[in-house]
């Protein structure tokens, strides 16, 4: 059965860091591209970062500079560490394949106080 467990999120202040995982079956993990995604409340989901299986990565405008994807292939864990943290970021974060599939986890919450 696949699975995709989020953890991690929380309230911060403007300019904090906080660091996510996603725990992923294995057997979607390893072979595949993953990346976080966020949603607003009303509005799509959006790709924020991406990484391949063999670690190349990728990211949204938005977040270039200040998020890092990196992922553990052995514990089939996916991470996203966020620093410096804007009250745009607050958003439920989510991680999948990319790209995706029908199945997503529950998400963790993300909210940044000014």
């Amino acid at each position: 059965q696949v699975q995709l467990v989020e953890s991690g999120g929380g309230l911060v202040q403007a300019g904090g860091s906080l660091r996510l995982s996603c725990a992923a079956s294995r057997s979607i993990f390893r072979p595949n591209a993953m990346g976080w995604y966020r949603q607003v409340a009303g509005k799509q989901r959006e790709l924020v970062a991406r990484i391949s299986s063999g670690e190349g990565t990728n990211y949204a405008d938005s977040v270039k500079g200040r998020f890092i994807i990196s992922r553990d292939n052995a514990e089939s864990t996916l991470y996203l560490q966020m620093n410096s943290l804007k009250p745009a970021d607050t958003a439920v974060y989510y991680c999948n394949t990319v790209p995706q599939l029908r199945i997503w986890g529950r998400g963790t919450q993300v909210t940044v106080s000014s």
